[in-house]
């Protein structure tokens, strides 16, 4: 099994669905340790619960993940490219759009803005918030950043443009 990396800044929930996936052998992954910007990030203590090797990096200026180009994934809590940045839930239930979701993609340097390795979408509700939305797609996200990764792994793909394509 390839050995993966966490980056993870806040609460860890998406941490804790691939760890989960890690143990009952859906996620094809040994999960070598997790890296934090933020010193107080819950996806620290998390780590050191599971007996993962958890690394507080003092976020400055570095960009220091260029080297990784290729090799990082992030999850958004929409279907890029709609609603690219923050407080996308609000973003799209104001815009009255029918379906929201989540997106893996690629980490450039730009936000949001890398190639899609996958998608879920979910249905926007006429008496939805911005946190029943995301509670939503939060299971989606769970679901679908252990199927990217396992993509990934696999090297079975490759990328034209901004689309990753399956190869087998």
């Amino acid at each position: 099994m390839k050995n993966i990396a966490v980056l993870a800044s806040g609460r860890g929930s998406n941490l804790e669905a691939i760890i989960k996936n890690i143990e009952n052998g859906t996620c094809h992954a040994n999960l070598a340790c997790v890296i934090s910007d933020n010193k107080d990030a819950r996806a620290l203590q998390i780590a050191r619960d599971h007996g993962v090797k958890a690394i507080w990096l003092d976020p400055g200026p570095k960009k220091t993940w260029l080297a990784f180009k290729g090799r990082i994934l992030n999850i958004h809590p929409a279907l890029l490219p709609s609603f690219p940045g923050l407080d996308v839930q609000r973003k799209a239930i104001e815009y009255g759009v029918k379906f929201s979701g989540c997106t893996v993609h690629f980490v450039t340097e730009d936000v949001d803005a890398g190639a899609i390795i996958t998608q879920a979408a979910v249905p926007v509700l006429d008496d939805d918030t911005p946190d029943t939305l995301a509670a939503r797609i939060l299971k989606e996200e769970h679901r679908i950043y252990t199927e990217a990764i396992n993509i990934i792994l696999s090297g079975k793909y490759r990328i034209e443009g901004r689309r990753v394509i399956k190869t087998g």
